[in-house]
């Protein structure tokens, strides 16, 4: 790809919505690759590293972790029927996270509310929500 064809980080950040400093540090980690660089010494990207980092923030927003992403990104590089049975489990496994953590955040909801419910009621001495932070 010619230089002039390349766009610049701010330019990259601008089209994805990732910030400067995590597009660094995705290229520091190994997730994006070194980019080319300007006679002037300025990072150029190419289509093909918008089109990973916009992998990497939809990932992201979905909940995967970085490790997951790594696997998934270098999954997307083995266009074989095998690869999908792998991206599935890691799917899999993570969609059940994402449950627990549902399951979890349901008990946090029932416990403030109730909290909350009982600070409205005025009906005891202290606060109900310190009782409720402070009980084992």
């Amino acid at each position: 790809m010619r230089h002039s064809d390349m766009i610049q980080i701010g330019e990259l950040s601008r089209r994805t919505g990732c910030n400067i400093e995590t597009i660094r540090y995705y290229e520091r980690i190994g997730m994006l690759p070194p980019p080319s660089r300007s006679a002037s010494r300025y990072r150029l990207y190419d289509d093909h590293t918008i089109r990973r980092l916009s992998f990497i923030r939809r990932a992201r927003e979905l909940g995967f972790m970085l490790d997951e992403i790594t696997a998934l990104l270098a999954l997307s590089t083995e266009p074989q029927r095998e690869t999908c049975s792998e991206v599935r489990e890691i799917a899999a496994r993570h969609l059940a996270d994402v449950r627990a953590r549902i399951v979890d955040l349901r008990a946090m909801e029932t416990l403030l509310a109730d909290a909350v419910r009982r600070c409205d009621l005025g009906d005891r001495s202290g606060c109900p929500l310190i009782d409720a932070l402070s009980a084992k």
